[in-house]
């Protein structure tokens, strides 16, 4: 398939590597307080901190608040998971909470080639968006550290400008700020709902990223009109590879 004129592409799982070190950042933030927790195994903690955490980000508005006090978020499932425990210490859930974020941003990495992929795009006269969730100061801190500004036509961060995917409004704002038309723009990212489904209502052409090669969940009424493993699959396709 030839390249669009533009591109719109997610940061977190689709360019940077943002979960893949989320087990062993628990374990270390957990083991790093472990003479605190009063003699449970860290096995339980974690498998604690694991249930309430994917129960506190299963609810859609908890998960739009949390990710925009990211810290604070992790603080809290922390402290919640210590509760179901009988543990009642929000400063040790704070402490754990902060050594978890540490953990986090000192092992963020891209993702293979998804840089080198995001330049050739560029290269290749696409126009290009980046269309990120979360607060504004830790998703610059991201895009300022790997050096991905200089890519990017436009940047919107939900915390900058009120609103992120799916919102219909981010995805607008993105075609209009490039001058595009739906049909003209192709989106990519790793989350069905925010990467996919949203913009293909609007008419996007919409590329899925499935990093484990898992295939699309069992209920899902979703269906990509692409789906690769990585970024980076658009350039090799491109070049016969």
């Amino acid at each position: 398939m030839g390249l669009p004129a533009g591109f719109l592409l997610d940061l977190d799982d689709t360019i940077l590597d943002d979960s893949s070190n989320i087990d062993q950042c628990w374990r270390a933030a957990c083991a790093a307080n472990a003479s605190d927790l009063g003699g449970f195994d860290l096995s339980i903690v974690l498998d604690s901190i694991r249930n309430t955490s994917r129960w506190y980000w299963s609810d859609p508005d908890r998960h739009r608040d949390g990710r925009l006090e990211l810290d604070a978020a992790r603080r809290e499932v922390v402290r919640l998971a210590l509760l179901e425990l009988g543990v009642k210490n929000a400063t040790l859930a704070a402490r754990i909470g902060d050594a978890y974020s540490h953990h986090r941003d000192a092992g963020m990495e891209p993702l293979p080639e998804a840089i080198d992929t995001v330049r050739w795009l560029k290269e290749s006269g696409c126009a290009l968006a980046l269309l990120t969730n979360g607060a504004g100061p830790a998703q610059r801190k991201k895009i300022a550290r790997f050096g991905l500004a200089e890519l990017f036509d436009t940047i919107l961060v939900e915390g900058e400008i009120g609103f992120g995917k799916p919102d219909p409004r981010v995805y607008q704002l993105a075609l209009s700020t490039l001058d595009l038309e739906p049909r003209d723009a192709w989106m990519a990212g790793d989350n069905l709902e925010w990467d996919v489904a949203a913009p293909q209502q609007l008419g996007l052409f919409s590329i899925w990223i499935d990093r484990q090669g898992r295939g699309l969940p069992p209920q899902s009424s979703v269906r990509p009109d692409r789906v690769v493993r990585t970024l980076s699959e658009l350039r090799l396709d491109a070049s016969g590879s």
